[in-house]
């Protein structure tokens, strides 16, 4: 009878914590996007030195493995220039997802040359690149700030403390779903293993 009792404690202990791990913000934001098995997901910051370094060792493992990468804008209060960078990017996203990313690579590129008076001279550089006029106002209403503040509080609700911050992900609902990337020289085998738990050849 103790023992039954204790199953049955236990049972409602398990039931009550499936909500929360329902819940849990890391399983919903780190998930690959729709239609994908595997992928990476990366909070960066433009100003980032770090970030910088990360980006095309990303883009190449993404290229390698034909692997989407989603990037989340997280721009950090101490970089005097990466909110407005990220606010130049959120535009450019609204012209297609692809012409965003190729403008936070351009960024991490001439990185060192810029600073927060000259940012706006890479920009237009850009958008002249691209046959697009970059308005005098690029968020007039505030929309494209808000959109960084989105990405500011998804990374925070899956704890995101540093840039870059870098997770291998996958559709899995069981064993390790994602995982952090803590050492970058063990990308690669850490996207082999999760291709290898998400049941990818």
């Amino acid at each position: 009878m103790r023992n039954r009792g204790m199953f049955r404690m236990v049972a409602a202990l398990v039931l009550l914590a499936l909500p929360a791990l329902a819940q849990d913000p890391r399983s919903e934001v780190l998930r690959p996007p729709k239609g994908a098995k595997v992928a990476l997901v990366v909070f960066e910051d433009l100003q980032c030195p770090d970030c910088g370094r990360a980006a095309p060792l990303l883009l190449q493992a993404a290229k390698t493995y034909k692997i989407p990468q989603v990037r989340y804008d997280f721009p950090l209060p101490m970089h005097n220039w990466s909110r407005p960078a990220a606010i130049y990017a959120k535009f450019f996203d609204t012209k297609s997802k692809a012409l965003g990313d190729d403008f936070r690579d351009y960024i991490f590129r001439n990185q060192p040359a810029i600073t927060k008076d000259n940012l706006r001279s890479y920009a237009e550089r850009f958008a002249d690149e691209h046959k697009l006029a970059l308005p005098f106002a690029v968020d007039p209403v505030g929309e494209l700030e808000r959109r960084v503040d989105q990405d500011i509080n998804i990374g925070r609700s899956v704890g995101v403390e540093h840039t870059p911050t870098i997770y291998v992900v996958s559709d899995a609902r069981t064993g390790t779903p994602f995982v952090e990337v803590a050492d970058r020289s063990q990308l690669y085998q850490m996207i082999d293993e999760m291709k290898r738990q998400a049941g990818v050849k």
